[in-house]
């Protein structure tokens, strides 16, 4: 289950591509909007009403439960993955995986602003794609706050990616597998 920055929509060319690479290997897929895009095509996210958005995804993996047998994995860009992530932490048995992509450590430039306070209640393993070139965190701001999840984690680099990852090269659907199967 795939969702959204806040800037786009479950249509954004990365979810496609994400969705579509694990459609081929077999996976179920699903991409969905955010409750904040449901009630309007354009225009961020409100603090005031993320919970909403947690209420969507939370009911996007019960969908997913009685389409698909087997690990569900939530997952999503940027705010998408970091809503699933407060999510995840909120309700560990939610999801058997995260799969989050540019995952919004700090706005740019403001490194002291981090958005990393839930982690040590995260008990969903979770995989991390991130890009070299992330105005959003660097690398090793990454791997520092991975070290305050409890769960296991992984991190997949995408070099020369920015925050929409569109120069980046990564397998995901592998990392994930070996992630769920405790391979890693």
């Amino acid at each position: 289950m795939l969702t959204h920055g806040a800037g786009s929509s479950c249509n954004s060319p990365l979810l496609v591509a994400v969705a579509e690479s694990f459609r081929a290997a077999g996976y179920l897929v699903l991409r969905c909007d955010l409750a904040f895009r449901q009630r309007r095509a354009f225009g961020p996210p409100s603090p005031a009403t993320s919970g909403q958005d947690r209420d969507s995804l939370r009911a996007a993996v019960a969908a997913m439960r009685l389409l698909a047998k087997g690990a569900v994995v939530l997952g999503g860009h940027s705010y998408g993955g970091r809503q699933a992530s407060i999510l995840a932490s909120e309700e560990p048995a939610l999801a058997e995986a995260l799969l989050l992509l540019s995952y919004p450590l700090h706005p740019p430039k403001r490194p002291a602003q981090v958005r990393t306070s839930h982690f040590p209640a995260l008990r969903t393993p979770a995989l991390f794609v991130h890009g070299t070139q992330d105005g959003f965190g660097t690398i090793e701001e990454m791997r520092a706050a991975l070290d305050l999840i409890p769960a296991r984690t992984m991190l997949l680099e995408a070099a020369g990616a920015g925050h929409d990852l569109a120069k980046g090269k990564f397998d995901a659907v592998g990392s994930l597998a070996r992630l769920i199967d405790g391979k890693d």
